[in-house]
């Protein structure tokens, strides 16, 4: 029988969690919440954003806050969890408060990627606007030619 876990948590930039003191790992997937203790059947599933909670051999229990992932158990020992995005911590108040933070700063950046990208394509139909203004001539810039501008030439060599 074996008395301990190897618990691996990972996301696709880094490894936050590798230990092979674990006692026990508690988690939930669709179906509700499991626990894992050594000697446990091989296990294949989807975690929804959840906890994972773990005790070490000091009994003292971890945390991982986790967006979702591909969580496994194999030869009774080997406990993997594969995610996207992981916050590691022992205090479960405080990493309440660091995963609120982080998730305000996505909604931020999610913020100002939107009103870029309206800026963007508000300048484009601008560009567009003026480009198919009544009037225009094909080459020439927008309101036609300005003291001292050339007129643009045609394939032959003269001027438009």
């Amino acid at each position: 029988m074996n008395t301990a876990l190897h618990l691996t948590i990972t996301t696709p930039s880094s490894v936050l969690i590798d230990r092979d003191d674990v006692v026990s790992v508690r988690t939930e997937d669709e179906s509700g919440g499991f626990g894992i203790l050594p000697d446990h059947a091989d296990l294949l599933t989807v975690l929804p954003a959840s906890v994972v909670r773990w005790r070490g051999s000091d009994h003292t229990e971890h945390y991982c806050v986790v967006d979702g992932g591909v969580f496994s158990v194999t030869d009774g020992r080997h406990v993997a969890l594969a995610c996207r995005q992981g916050t590691v911590g022992d205090d479960l108040v405080q990493l309440e408060t660091e995963v609120a933070a982080m998730h305000a700063a996505e909604t931020d950046l999610a913020r100002r990627a939107r009103t870029e990208q309206t800026r963007l394509h508000a300048r484009a139909v601008r560009q567009l606007m003026r480009y198919l203004r009544p009037g225009h001539t094909a080459g020439m810039p927008p309101g036609g030619l300005r003291n001292g501008d050339a007129a643009p030439s045609t394939d032959d060599g003269s001027a438009a």
